[in-house]
């Protein structure tokens, strides 16, 4: 292994949402940065905006993708779908097996175990993105899935969070960190930055994400509802997303007599939703470091979050904006409150845009992924001067060929 270049596979159970979003930026710029790159993902998730993402990705992996069937829980399937990893792993022979979500980081941890009686040792490294520890410690599925966390915690090399919060919540739920860890914030590309012009017919609001009662998307519906009895006015939203509670949430919205106020346009690019409406809103119940906030602040939107997970470590002294999870009423309030005063707003977002510019940038996020790695194989850290001209150069290739949004 050379002391730089590193070959390394990431390992996720389905890729959608801010997970394959987050994976196509890191391995990108490790990529760029001259490591070998693989993924092995579940074939039968992710619709087609999710796909194309990994489509974008295929070119920049010099390790290929593998794509077989993962289940979401438990079964007696993983074991077939465990030993077709190993084989597919072990010919790959990676420095790193950096494991995604619960399911990723179960299988990466069993394989690289499995792999470390050969001549090749890869790292085992695992990072939950929300995953098992949105589950509740008091009820029996939290309880199973906390204790298998807690079982795997001996086969794991290191662990890596996106926000503070997460590892707070892997500290309470499964138990003292007992390996090397890193809190790595998720980070935006440099076009992530550029504003973003309203339609001149766009909706009052826009969510943008996953359709499932875990993100609110019940409660934003249930606040559109309050906010049309406010008013008197018919208020105008736009729901951009795919999720196992589509067809659940289009018969809310009817049976509200919200039918042709709420437009469901399927899952897109989050630049092109935001400008179908002027304020973005996150009802999220649970979330870990949501790329949605992050990308709706960028692009200088209003914008309506709930407090939870790593959001309030985004707004940074600007938390206190942030709205209790769990009340649509409380949310109608906050979004009325943008309706009153859009400028007010605009200029509350360019306040926390300024403060997160130097800090959830894609190109640190890789960098110190990086020398979590090294950190982990024993490499020694790279100069300054090094790290600097070979973070100028990720950089440069990853604006060069992320131009087609989110």
């Amino acid at each position: 292994m050379n002391s730089q270049t590193l070959r390394i596979v990431h390992c996720l159970r389905s890729p959608i949402g801010g997970t394959i979003r987050h994976i196509h930026d890191l391995a990108k710029a490790q990529a760029a940065a001259g490591h070998e790159v693989g993924l092995v993902c579940d074939s039968s998730t992710g619709s087609a905006f999710d796909l194309a993402i990994l489509d974008r990705l295929r070119p920049h992996l010099a390790l290929g993708v593998t794509r077989f069937a993962m289940r979401r829980h438990l079964t007696l399937q993983d074991i077939a779908a465990a030993a077709r990893l190993y084989g597919s792993v072990r010919a790959l022979a990676p420095d790193v097996l950096h494991g995604h979500g619960a399911k990723g980081g179960a299988y990466v941890r069993l394989i690289g175990s499995l792999l470390r009686g050969r001549k090749h040792r890869p790292v085992r490294v695992y990072s939950p993105h929300g995953g098992s520890l949105h589950y509740d410690p008091n009820r029996f599925e939290g309880r199973i899935y906390h204790a298998i966390e807690r079982l795997q915690n001996r086969f794991t090399d290191g662990l890596l969070f996106v926000a503070d919060y997460e590892k707070a919540a892997y500290e309470s739920k499964i138990g003292a960190l007992r390996v090397p860890s890193r809190v790595v914030y998720n980070g935006l590309l440099r076009e992530d930055f550029e504003p973003v012009a309203q339609q001149a017919n766009a909706a009052d609001f826009v969510y943008v994400g996953m359709l499932r009662q875990l993100k609110g998307t019940d409660l934003f519906i249930d606040a559109i509802y309050d906010l049309t009895l406010q008013t008197g006015r018919r208020i105008s939203a736009i729901i951009a997303g795919e999720g196992p509670q589509r067809a659940e949430f289009e018969a809310r919205a009817a049976q509200l007599g919200l039918a042709d106020c709420i437009t469901f346009t399927g899952a897109m690019p989050a630049r092109r939703a935001f400008a179908m409406g002027r304020c973005v809103v996150v009802p999220s119940r649970a979330e870990a470091m949501p790329y949605v906030v992050l990308e709706a602040i960028g692009a200088g939107m209003p914008i309506v979050a709930t407090r939870v997970g790593g959001i309030p470590e985004i707004f940074g002294v600007h938390a206190d904006r942030l709205v209790d999870s769990g009340s649509s009423s409380r949310l109608a309030s906050a979004m009325r409150a943008v309706m009153a005063s859009p400028e007010r707003a605009r200029a509350q977002t360019a306040e926390v845009r300024q403060s997160i510019m130097s800090t959830f940038t894609a190109q640190r996020m890789g960098e110190l992924v990086i020398s979590f790695y090294h950190q982990l194989l024993g490499i020694p850290a790279v100069t300054s001067t090094e790290a600097t001209s070979s973070l100028a150069q990720s950089a440069s290739l990853l604006a060069g060929s992320s131009k087609q949004g989110s």
